[in-house]
């Protein structure tokens, strides 16, 4: 009977074994092979993760390749809770944070004790947290500020007997941030990237499909630890790099804009300031300045202020006041109307119920050229108003480019309005003649002067040179000289710019006589022009207290190689106007800029002294002093160089003047180039001085004590170092006329062979009185020949 139990128990237990082995496999079957493509990929997804290869954003750089915009290495500051609170450094995490990135000590308690629960504002308990981010304050730190708060952590250690690579509860995230390396250099033209990576103003935002990138990722397979599988596979998707963008401007020229308009605005301390510096032949924009400005590196320091961001060259209008009478004046010698002897009545001029007058009652008869010189309203009302008439007129001014946008290539630009016609108010057909009734930007009338210039072309303005691909350096975009229209004849525009030049070069009555500049030939215009406001009591809407001055011009005015426009608006003093207050600062940036691009005076010194000593003026002060550079930091000399309005060069890249030429107290005409040596002349390499005048050349050359060989006469085409039989080092230039230096063109006639006043009133001409309203506008917030490469390794000129 037992046995029989026996028997019967092990068979059920046996067959309870099989069946339960019967449906185990077949449950393996069941997962392995009837679900088994469904819990692969389900286990692949689970094993597999992806890390994000961030793309960078492409560079902006100016032609000369300076680096104005770059991504660089940025690090992100995380405080860990958990392990805070294992090490028991929360006093010391805090400390650190709260000196190095000014992190309330409140908030730092906060985030040190953090934990993984939040009910609204308050954490329940729960684990601490393991990844807190400081931020604002510790996002996208730079490089320097890291290794501070590092050296602060190893004290820390220190202190406590931890190992090296113990963690105190401060860790680094890797990130990238835009950087930009010249700070303050064409923010308003750059515009920036907020920290959240959204671009903001200018380039950054008008290109940003072009600059911004396409990140990549990389998709393995880990562990559960998140260990990277060995034998696993990898896929990875690369990230494609934004484009390069390099821009039309010129670092060097707008630096010296920058500085120019920094010391007028300081002088003057207007509501902004706005300057435009242009190659007239091809409209590149060489510099872009506006004031007030900002560092796009410390953005948020001026947020408080939004006039910091906005780049008033393109986004304001504004009427312009007499540097519009280039246009009628253009206008008047198109049409054959403007006779420069022909005499008119100046003082003022009916028009219909209203009177337009010239400043301080006028100058009695006086010649139409003398009227230009003057800037007088009732000669240019003559001109515009009655003898070409109002409907030719407004037909050169829209052909100037007026009323329309100019197609630059930044974002906001404006159109300005021009509204005046035949069926206008007399008086507005009228003012309209001297630059009222009319808005315009600043970038219009760089490029309506520009057009006088060059010929009488106006050319479409452009501040991007290329876009190019930064992983081929294939270019995608290159911007080249397009014109949209002729304006007027090239013999108008030289009647126009001969005209326009004695505006200058009279030193008795040209109202634009302070951008004189000894050797060179400048042509320009003044503008000030009242700002519409309140009406007075006798009903005149301009203003006496508020107005914007400006001045317009080029150089040299038979071979333009630079345009600047400068504008000051609402300038703190009253009787500022264009000739007095924006003149002298144009004058400064085309004398340093010329002598930068290598340009030869026209008229050698000894021309120079001899207009200086017979000029009705008596003005001495056509001759500066060199002033004693010796020793100084190289920055500092620098500085004090720019606010005498002295042109520099720097030779060396050393930081200390250890020479310099002319030497202290040395009599130097206006423009005239100091040289500062910065390094050892026994040592250091000799510069490239292609493109120099031999004298320029000889004095660098002299101030190293290096001898000199010459071939030819005129300037430097080429150099090449040699070394005589004593060891000495002897450079052996090649030397070509002006003509083909300047152009590139070989001039056939050239051979080679071998050598060892008295107070004028400005020009504040808005006076108009009468019953009949006037309307105004309220404004609304060559690079030098590519240089031959010399046979030896020559050193740059800083």
């Amino acid at each position: 009977m037992m046995t029989k139990r026996v028997k019967m128990r092990t068979l059920l237990i046996g067959g309870g074994i099989t069946l339960f082995f019967l449906v185990l496999v077949g449950r393996i079957f069941f997962l392995q092979v009837v679900q088994g493509d469904f819990w692969h990929d389900k286990a692949v997804k689970q094993w597999s993760t992806s890390k994000v290869l961030r793309s960078e954003r492409g560079a902006i750089t100016d032609r000369n390749g300076k680096e104005l915009a770059v991504d660089s290495p940025a690090y992100a500051v995380v405080v860990e809770p958990s392990i805070i609170d294992k090490r028991g450094t929360a006093d010391d995490v805090v400390s650190i944070l709260q000196q190095k990135l000014g992190v309330s000590e409140s908030k730092l308690r906060e985030m040190v004790t953090r934990k993984y629960q939040k009910d609204g504002d308050t954490y329940k308990k729960g684990d601490y947290s393991v990844w807190v981010e400081v931020r604002p304050q510790g996002w996208k730190i730079d490089g320097d500020l890291k290794a501070e708060i590092e050296s602060s952590i190893a004290q820390v250690r220190e202190a406590k007997g931890l190992d090296k690579s113990t963690d105190i509860g401060i860790v680094f995230d890797d990130q990238i941030k835009r950087f930009y390396p010249q700070h303050t250099l064409a923010a308003n033209v750059l515009g920036y990237i907020d920290k959240e990576g959204n671009p903001k103003y200018g380039i950054e935002s008008y290109w940003d499909e072009q600059l911004k990138g396409v990140d990549g990722k990389i998709d393995f397979l880990r562990d559960a630890k998140g260990v990277e599988l060995p034998e696993g596979k990898s896929q990875v998707t690369l990230p494609k790099n934004g484009s390069d963008i390099q821009l039309t401007l010129d670092g060097t020229i707008q630096y010296y804009a920058e500085q120019a308009a920094k010391k007028a605005y300081e002088e003057y301390k207007p509501k902004s300031i706005s300057v435009i510096a242009a190659d007239p032949n091809t409209m590149d924009i060489l510099a872009m300045v506006n004031m007030p400005t900002f560092d796009p590196n410390d953005y948020a320091d001026y947020a408080d202020d939004l006039a910091n961001f906005t780049n008033l060259a393109v986004t304001g209008s504004y009427e312009p006041g007499s540097t519009f009478k280039i246009v009628t004046l253009s206008a008047a010698v198109q049409e054959g109307k403007f006779d420069p002897n022909a005499s008119y009545q100046s003082g003022s001029i009916r028009i219909g119920r209203s009177t337009v007058h010239d400043i301080n009652g006028g100058w009695g008869p006086t010649t139409y050229l003398d009227g230009v010189k003057h800037s007088s309203n009732v000669a240019f009302v003559k001109l515009g108003y009655e003898m070409v008439g109002t409907k030719k007129l407004t037909d050169y001014i829209k052909n100037f480019g007026f009323g329309e946008k100019t197609g630059i290539q930044l974002p906001g630009e404006l159109k300005g309005t021009m509204s005046v016609n035949e069926k206008s108010p007399l008086i507005n057909q009228a003012a309209i003649t001297f630059g009222h009734n009319v808005a315009v930007t600043p970038i219009q009338q760089i490029a309506a002067i520009s057009a006088v210039a060059n010929g009488g072309h106006l050319l479409e303005p452009h501040i991007v040179k290329s876009v190019s691909n930064p992983q081929t350096g294939e270019v995608d975009i290159k911007n080249d000289v397009k014109k949209i229209r002729d304006v007027i004849t090239p013999e108008t525009a030289k009647a126009v710019s001969g005209y326009l030049e004695q505006v200058v070069s009279d030193q008795k009555i040209g109202t634009g006589r302070h951008a004189y500049i000894p050797g060179y030939r400048v042509a320009g215009k003044t503008g000030t022009a009242e700002k519409t406001g309140d009406k007075d009591a006798s009903g005149n809407a301009y203003s006496k207290s508020r107005s914007v001055v400006s001045f317009v011009a080029y150089a040299p005015a038979d071979d333009p190689k630079i345009a600047v426009f400068f504008m000051i608006d609402e300038p703190n003093d009253p009787k500022a106007g264009g000739g007095s207050a924006a003149a002298p600062y144009v004058k400064e940036i085309i004398s340093q800029t010329l002598e930068y691009m290598g340009v030869p005076k026209q008229f050698s010194d000894t021309d120079i002294q001899a207009e200086t000593e017979n000029a009705s003026t008596g003005d001495t002060l056509l001759k500066v002093t060199a002033p004693n550079l010796k020793t100084m930091n190289i920055e500092d000399a620098k500085s004090k160089l720019l606010e005498e309005g002295i042109a520099y060069e720097q030779v060396g890249a050393g930081a200390k003047v250890l020479e310099q030429y002319p030497a202290e107290s040395s009599a130097m005409y206006a423009g005239q180039k100091i040289y500062l040596l910065t390094e050892d002349k026994e040592t250091m390499k000799v510069p490239d001085l292609t493109g120099l005048a031999l004298r320029d050349a000889v004095d660098i050359l002299t101030l190293m004590d290096v001898s000199i060989s010459t071939k030819g006469s005129g300037y430097v085409a080429s150099q090449k170092l040699k070394t005589d039989a004593e060891g000495r080092r002897v450079v052996v230039l090649t030397l070509k006329s002006a003509k083909v230096t300047v152009t590139g063109v070989d001039d056939p006639e050239s051979s080679d062979g071998s050598t060892g006043g008295e107070a004028v009133p400005d020009d504040t001409e808005d006076a108009i009185t009468g019953s009949e309203e006037s309307a105004g506008t309220e404004d609304i917030p060559a690079q030098p020949p590519a240089d031959p490469a010399p046979e030896s390794e020559a050193a740059p000129l800083n």
